[in-house]
């Protein structure tokens, strides 16, 4: 069962949204469900939601966007348009043929390697810059609408001049625009309490490719919470750094104060910054129903939490987990990377000797360790870094789950072979295009990129000084900036 939070217009243009995943995950997806709600209410507009699990069939089809939030979505996109009988690369479409255009965080970060199947791309923050497409695409025909799209400020079209990121200010909060029994969060209504991250950690994109930190007005924020409960009692907050907001705790005590007067809300948020845990803000967490949250250290040691430019102590880490024991939570998951550049034994040894501490200090308390591997992303200081080698860090995965299981602390970590091939993906060239074509005929598994990729040219390591693929797209800080951050950071 769906609930429209708004009133959808009728039209004649037939855009179908389409998201490269099943529709679980799409109905989860905020960034998408808003552009969805965006294109549902433009004047003229038909538009139809899409998934590989729900393809949509029409006579006519006269555009489809895409949003690619994963690495690995590419795989999903080429599914729906096989489904769709629509060509992979751009230039096999005639003029007939549907116009074919994407955006996303991995569109943002890198286009490059997917530039050959979209007609045009969004760059940066879409939610402006897609209501003008819109008004372009449909009052004119698939060429001269490409004549006016390339104008608009974030659309970068493959083989034109360089591009910069949109950054927008926050004229409106965002939320859940469409409550769904099906969506991967059930009837959640989720709300963007703010967008960036300052702490600038050297390897996440989400503290370089969104700045500057932009937040919500507390009012505002206020008023969405009271429209979303119209609806369901499920509200979940959501940022990068949703506790940097300046009024956060005022945010959470408004919720607070809600539920002891007697509303019934179930309350959500994804993770806590670890130095900004405190009594209020887990007491609330867990008057709304929540038992285990997440905090995010990266590193166990002093020295490399430092090197990433992770500034966090780790009395502050103890301090995090004691507040959230002591107000009521069950358990904390402690998400973590290995693999960081400079890592060696004595940091990986880190994690068993704080691990053990925490569950000595915090008895009865459940505590779990994440771990992924690093993968350098472009925008970040550590685009040029090299990622460390499989068979070294499958070594020290085994090292941690045993150590691990020996203190009996339970222990996750992400496939360090589909790491590595998000690391070539995301740090590819445009020359990738037809092995990706031929990796998603092979059956997308690792076995299909190990087979399709072994003639091409991955590179693990870039210098300070080359041209880097994804330079075609411009934001803050600027690649200058990157440059001396890194060798900043090298030098500690």
């Amino acid at each position: 069962m769906e609930k429209y939070l708004y009133k959808p217009l009728p039209g004649n243009y037939n855009l179908i949204m389409a998201y490269p995943a099943i529709e679980e995950f799409a109905l989860a997806s905020l960034g998408y469900l808003w552009l969805y709600k965006i294109a549902d209410m433009a004047e003229g507009v038909n538009v139809l939601r899409c998934s590989t699990d729900n393809i949509v069939t029409l006579k006519k089809i006269d555009s489809v966007a895409f949003s690619m939030s994963f690495d690995f979505d590419f795989l999903g996109v080429f599914e729906i348009l096989e489904k769709l009988n629509i060509p992979f690369y751009s230039k096999d479409r005639d003029e007939d043929g549907p116009l074919v255009f994407a955006g996303g965080p991995v569109i943002t970060t890198n286009p490059r390697p997917y530039e050959a199947f979209f007609d045009f791309m969004l760059i940066g923050d879409g939610e402006e810059s897609f209501k003008q497409i819109l008004g372009i695409l449909k009052n004119y025909s698939k060429k001269k609408a490409l004549e006016l799209i390339k104008e608009i400020e974030g659309v970068y079209i493959p083989g034109e001049k360089t591009k910069k990121a949109t950054v927008q200010q926050l004229p409106e909060v965002i939320y859940t625009p469409i409550l769904s029994s099906k969506g991967y969060f059930k009837d959640t209504f989720i709300i963007e309490v703010s967008r960036g991250c300052m702490n600038r950690c050297a390897f996440c994109t989400a503290s370089y490719t969104n700045l500057p930190f932009r937040y919500n007005e507390y009012e505002k924020i206020k008023n969405t919470i009271d429209l979303g409960l119209k609806y369901t009692n499920k509200i979940a907050l959501l940022g990068a750094q949703i506790s940097a907001h300046p009024r956060f705790s005022d945010i959470m005590k408004y919720l607070g104060d809600k539920i002891d007067d007697g509303i019934n809300i179930e309350l959500g948020i994804s993770s806590l910054r670890t130095d900004a845990v405190t009594p209020e803000v887990i007491r609330t967490l867990v008057k709304g129903g929540q038992r285990h949250s997440t905090i995010a250290i990266e590193a166990a040691s002093g020295r490399l939490r430092r090197f990433i430019n992770k500034n966090l102590k780790e009395e502050q880490i103890l301090n995090a987990v004691r507040i959230s024991r002591e107000n009521g939570l069950k358990g904390l998951k402690i998400y973590s990377m290995i693999g960081i550049p400079t890592e060696n034994e004595e940091d990986i040894e880190e994690f068993l000797r704080l691990g053990k501490r925490i569950k000595d200090e915090n008895k009865g308390f459940n505590i779990e360790f994440s771990f992924s591997s690093f993968v350098p992303k472009p925008h970040t200081p550590f685009q040029w870094a090299r990622r460390e080698d499989t068979k070294s860090l499958e070594n020290k995965q085994k090292y941690l789950e045993k150590g691990f299981a020996k203190s009996g602390i339970p222990a996750k970590f992400s496939s360090i072979k589909w790491d590595y091939w998000q690391s070539v993906l995301s740090r590819a060239g445009s020359d990738f295009a037809p092995y990706l074509v031929d990796v998603y005929k092979n059956g997308g598994k690792i076995g299909a990129f190990k087979s399709v990729m072994k003639n091409a040219v991955i590179k693990n390591e870039y210098s300070l000084e080359e041209e880097l693929p994804w330079d075609i797209i411009e934001m803050e800080p600027s690649k200058t900036i990157l440059q001396n951050e890194y060798r900043r950071l090298c030098k500690r």
